[in-house]
């Protein structure tokens, strides 16, 4: 299958499958004229790094899964590597959180200033 044909199903862009096979991600073929040819199954593995990105984890933690998913067994220290990702994303939601609230407090204060401030809010 070509670049163009898994990238259209996986519904991905060209760069995407380019990057992915950069970062030790995804694997393809050469033909003597250089282009790519990847196996049936690169549309379902595409799905897979996409599931792992959205899930927020990098590329370094999407590499050390991949060999894991294909053995069907985990790798040592894969667990805890995979708990600390897990925290580090948990922080950056609470750090997410607590920045949302600070910025509704700015937009509370814009629309309905208190009596101390002394800016047109128009």
């Amino acid at each position: 299958m070509r670049i163009g044909e898994v990238a259209r199903q996986a519904g991905v862009s060209v760069r995407a499958l380019r990057y992915y096979e950069e970062q030790d991600l995804l694997q393809a073929q050469r033909s003597t004229g250089g282009q790519r040819h990847y196996p049936e199954s690169a549309v379902a593995r595409v799905r897979l790094i996409q599931q792992l990105f959205a899930a927020g984890l990098p590329s370094r933690s999407v590499r050390l899964v991949l060999p894991c998913v294909d053995s069907g067994t985990a790798a040592p220290g894969l667990l805890d590597h995979l708990e600390a990702e897990r925290a580090r994303i948990s922080e950056r939601i609470t750090d997410l959180a607590a920045a949302r609230d600070r910025l509704d407090t700015v937009i509370a204060n814009t629309r309905n200033p208190p009596p101390e401030c002394t800016h047109d809010p128009k």
